[in-house]
């Protein structure tokens, strides 16, 4: 019996992906008849158990059915086979890939109003979440699907949880801006004022996408003009996204200050200066002058500006003060982008998130012109004033991006910026893996963030070798990768800086880095040996830099590279005998003549080595009998 089963799940996998096709296109007879063609263990595995159909989804024949609305299949599904209906999988919707999805998820985000129905009268969970705790519900009101959301609520779907982010399902349909969900959900007592994890209520989700009418919707059911935990009320938040109608409106109320409103004109202004999507440099110039005018309504008590010094980022621009300040910029576009930049860090403060962004976009323009000094100074000034918020790891990125592209098109570039920017690079480090250990939610997030900052302070390392070719910041240079050595830094597969530098596949950004950093690298090589990294460092493979190196497939174009690592790494005193985890030493792992040459005509082996091997060889006991520094000594033969 447990034979046949066996050539039963063999056959299975051979038709798995013809039943999963017919339950994914509808076509019912083939796929009830290849599910009758084998016995009963089979069958509710294939039924069961979540398949990879792609390298991002994983789905039951039932999930995958609803996820296309395929109802005759969910229906013969249910109705003749023992399928486990609450059991979830992986998914992708409009480019987000959902863990934890049941079918009944992928039937309400979908808008397949038959197989929700289906799968409600077959006692499916109408509140049954995904790992990030987004509800059927919540999916149909992402997607706007109104009939779906009244039919689950209509069927005990609690319209009052939230997920992961404490996102409710009121707030998702303000964002997305779906007038007749949000209508409906408060009619059903959705509670207007509740909070997201950042303080935002629905009404911050609506006025950052201006969407006018669902705002107004909210107001008439009491909901509340605080702010979020940046600060930021819907009004202020509504001007700092360029929401033109939302600021207008909001700064028409009787219950808007004087103050308020300036605030809000000055910003939806600034906001026009330096927004990508939204750029008008003359709307720019409109609110500003209308929150002038605001200013100086009262000739007795004009409302002043509190001016902020002046800052090299912003090119030591001034604050206006006057109309007639504000007229003397009216036709000096880059006048114009510094003093929205100004206003926005004056208004918001500088301890808010959002500050940064039209500073960075700001600094793409200066880096697209070649105008490589003021980007800089920007992008400086960004990353200092979110290194510490949050992480830092795409403005790190983005200084080794114009830094390669600076010495590709051969302008000059400093040390001391090269320097500036990896400082900060080794504090993100730091800073990456106290977020890993205080976070156990989002440790894979932080791990994958702390790989990318890796990478990036090795591209910085090789820049500033290129552009520094006299070695006239030597001792610097040194001092800082003796630093970033010491917090050990190693990827998750156990890749110490070293391994990376020797390693021909190391990833390398394609955005203009990929011009200037390549690998392996020498240069890079020596300089972190130098520096005091260990040439016998293992991965998780066992492997030391010498076994990666050997393995280089491109030898003859790269010969005086692949030649200066190898001997650099033997005269350091590398290990030639040392065993990977497949027991091989570097000489069997070569795949090229060419390393087999250098490492035969230098093979040096040490006496503390053939007694290692001896060891080894013998199984002689040596754990807690020799020095407990010598044991990894001894393992690596």
């Amino acid at each position: 019996m447990m034979g046949d089963q066996e050539i039963d799940l063999n056959m299975l996998a051979k038709v798995r992906n013809r039943i999963y096709d017919a339950c994914k296109e509808g076509r019912v007879v083939e796929a009830f008849t290849l599910l009758w063609s084998v016995n009963k263990v089979a069958r509710d595995a294939v039924l069961n158990e979540c398949i990879d159909i792609s390298s991002e989804q994983k789905v039951t024949p039932l999930i995958i059915a609803a996820r296309h609305g395929q109802f005759e299949v969910a229906q013969l599904l249910l109705e003749n086979f023992n399928v486990n209906i609450e059991k979830a999988g992986r998914v992708k919707f409009d480019h987000f890939i959902i863990d934890g999805a049941t079918a009944l998820w992928c039937a309400a985000g979908a808008g397949f109003y038959s197989i929700v129905k289906l799968l409600i009268e077959n006692g499916a969970d109408p509140n049954q979440a995904t790992t990030n705790n987004s509800t059927p519900l919540r999916a149909a009101c992402f997607e706007g699907r109104l009939e779906v959301v009244r039919y689950l609520v209509e069927h005990n779907a609690d319209l009052t949880i939230a997920n992961r982010y404490m996102n409710t399902c009121l707030m998702i349909s303000s964002y997305k801006g779906h007038l007749d969900v949000v209508s409906y959900l408060l009619e059903k007592g959705a509670d207007p004022n509740l909070r997201a994890h950042c303080g935002a209520t629905a009404l911050h989700f609506c006025a950052e996408n201006g969407h006018i009418d669902v705002l107004k919707l909210l107001l008439k059911h009491n909901a509340l003009l605080v702010e979020n935990y940046n600060r930021m009320d819907p009004l202020i938040l509504a001007a700092t996204c360029a929401q033109e109608e939302v600021v207008l409106y909001l700064t028409s109320q009787q219950k808007c200050t004087n103050q308020q409103r300036i605030d809000a004109l000055e910003l939806l202004g600034a906001s026009f200066a330096n927004d990508r999507d939204n750029y008008d440099v003359n709307k720019c110039y409109f609110y500003l002058e209308k929150a002038m005018i605001e200013r100086f309504s009262d000739p007795i008590r004009p409302i002043r500006k509190i001016l902020c010094p002046p800052m090299a980022a912003y090119n030591d621009h001034v604050e206006s003060r006057t109309m007639q300040d504000l007229q003397d910029i009216k036709r000096n576009a880059d006048a114009l982008h510094m003093e929205a930049l100004v206003i926005r860090e004056r208004i918001l403060g500088t301890e808010n998130t959002e500050v940064p962004y039209p500073i960075i976009f700001r600094g793409a323009v200066f880096a697209d012109m070649n105008k490589f000094d003021r980007c800089i100074k920007l992008w400086r000034h960004a990353l200092e004033l979110r290194q510490y918020k949050t992480s830092a790891a795409k403005d790190l990125l983005r200084f080794a991006q114009v830094f390669a592209q600076m010495v590709f098109l051969k302008y000059r570039l400093d040390s001391f910026n090269i320097e500036h920017i990896l400082k900060h690079a080794i504090i993100e480090l730091r800073l990456d893996m106290e977020r890993y250990h205080s976070s156990a939610e989002d440790r894979e997030l932080h791990l994958e963030i702390y790989q990318s900052n890796i990478h990036t302070c090795l591209y910085l390392l090789i820049i500033w070798l290129v552009t520094d070719p006299t070695n006239d910041s030597l001792e610097e240079r040194c001092r800082l990768v003796y630093q970033f050595l010491k917090l050990n830094p190693k990827l998750k597969n156990g890749y110490t800086p070293l391994h990376m530098a020797v390693d021909g596949t190391t990833s390398v950004c394609d955005f203009h880095v990929n011009d200037v950093v390549s690998f392996p690298h020498a240069g890079l090589t020596m300089l972190l040996i130098d520096c005091g990294a260990d040439i016998n460092s293992l991965d998780n493979e066992q492997n030391t830099p010498l076994h990666i190196i050997v393995r280089y497939t491109n030898p003859v174009d790269d010969f005086d590279t692949i030649h200066c690592i190898i001997m650099t790494l033997i005269q350091k005193a590398a290990h030639l005998d040392s065993r990977n985890a497949e027991g091989k030493i570097p000489m069997a792992c070569a795949t090229t003549g060419v390393a087999e040459v250098i490492l035969r005509t230098n093979n040096k082996i040490f006496l503390k080595c053939l007694a290692a091997k001896v060891i080894q060889e013998y199984k002689i006991p040596y754990k807690n009998v020799i020095p407990a520094n010598l044991e990894d000594f001894v393992r690596m033969h």
